[in-house]
């Protein structure tokens, strides 16, 4: 994720913000977008306040970093918990905005522990950067490239192989990025799950997908309004696909242990369900 996108029409909308008296935002429309719209979400202030700096948390766990090679010529980071027997079940894990964190590694390994004789990867989608901050985090979500973020998606594909059955998870940018990854996947593909990520709403891309999905939101978050989430059901509906979704009465990143607004209560019920839906897609 290394190239800034700045079009016409974004700096327009900077410039327009600047011009026009800001109003106290209630919500953002869109959250977690690719490309240029990522960009711009972003930059903007009051996006990256619904990213409260994660509290201090240092993983110590099982589990290895790895590098795997991606589709333009480059290679990738994950960080892998091997099935103890070996497996074709494969759970693809997609970070928040801040990068492949501690606590995205404490989460991959509850998965991995519950799930047994499961293959965990945790995939590197800022090749390496972590932010501890909103400002940092808005830059390098700034600096994201679809087509890095597709291909390092790819590698990590190709890296479980021809034979792996996949399911993935994901949280915020990664709820986004667990979405598109189901789609890459294939008929591979047989089961993702969403965290409060931006829905894709295009109909024909939601055609593509091979599996269902699990999302999980919340009523109080600004970022992935209840109504953006209401337009998913329909678009997946009229693609022809199957979406089970469940909002809680909580705000953007409930689930997030290190989150200062953590909620306990609904994220421990979140998790069971995700793991209920994952066990049943993974399932020997």
């Amino acid at each position: 994720m290394k190239i800034v996108f700045i079009t016409g029409v974004s700096f327009f909308m900077s410039l327009f913000s600047m011009l026009v008296p800001k109003k106290e935002e209630t919500k953002i429309p869109l959250c977690h977008s690719a490309g240029n719209d990522m960009s711009a979400m972003a930059a903007d202030p009051a996006f990256q306040r619904l990213h409260i700096a994660p509290l201090s948390f240092i993983y110590k766990g099982a589990g290895e970093m790895i590098k795997f090679s991606t589709p333009d010529g480059q290679q990738a980071n994950g960080f892998l918990l091997k099935a103890k027997k070996p497996s074709d079940k494969w759970l693809l894990v997609y970070q928040e905005w801040w990068g492949l964190n501690d606590n995205i590694k404490q989460q991959s390994e509850a998965f991995y522990n519950d799930l047994k004789d499961v293959n965990v990867l945790a995939v590197d989608m800022y090749d390496g950067k972590v932010a501890t901050e909103p400002s940092e985090a808005g830059k390098l979500m700034q600096g994201a490239d679809k087509n890095r973020l597709s291909s390092i998606m790819k590698g990590a594909i190709a890296y479980a192989g021809p034979k792996a059955e996949f399911a993935s998870v994901g949280w915020c940018f990664g709820g986004m990025l667990s979405l598109q990854s189901a789609m890459l996947e294939g008929k591979q593909a047989k089961g993702c799950v969403m965290y409060y990520g931006r829905p894709e709403q295009d109909v024909e891309k939601l055609k593509t997908l091979e599996t269902d999905v699990l999302g999980i939101f919340g009523s109080q978050d600004k970022g992935i309004s209840p109504e953006s989430v209401k337009q998913f059901e329909e678009n997946m509906q009229k693609a022809g696909e199957k979406v089970t979704v469940k909002m809680y009465d909580a705000g953007h990143g409930f689930a997030n242990p290190s989150n200062p607004v953590y909620n306990k209560e609904a994220a421990a019920d979140a998790y069971k369900l995700a793991l209920n839906y994952l066990k049943g897609k993974l399932s020997a």
